[in-house]
């Protein structure tokens, strides 16, 4: 495996993807899925997780949840958003609350990105 992925996260992740969130089932059933592009769930990019990865387009799609809005979290992000910077990937991210209350604009604002849409 390349160095871009820890296959102790490899359980996890497919636990992640046997208990997605709402927010993320949502996405993932009723948008992602869809696309004529390959999106896959919980995807290990080295010693993270990301929720969505487009590996053609080089895009991460990422839910945030409350814990996402504290301190540590917001922190936690930044380190986690450089590294993935460094490695040329795109992070595109929505708060829960844009799924449950804008989620037409995001499956918009996901395919400008992904399909050049607008």
């Amino acid at each position: 495996m390349s160095k871009n992925y820890n296959s102790n996260l490899k359980g996890f992740s497919r636990n992640l993807r046997k208990n997605m969130t709402k927010e993320e089932r949502h996405l993932w059933y009723d948008c992602l899925k869809q696309l004529p592009v390959t999106i896959k769930r919980q995807q290990i990019i080295g010693d993270y997780i990301v929720d969505f990865y487009c590996a053609a387009k080089k895009i991460v799609i990422e839910l945030d949840g409350t814990q996402h809005f504290e301190c540590e979290g917001r922190s936690n992000d930044i380190i986690r958003d450089e590294y993935l910077g460094k490695l040329g990937i795109k992070v595109l991210r929505y708060s829960n609350y844009d799924i449950n209350q804008n989620f037409v604009a995001v499956c918009m604002d996901i395919r400008k990105y992904l399909l050049g849409e607008n």
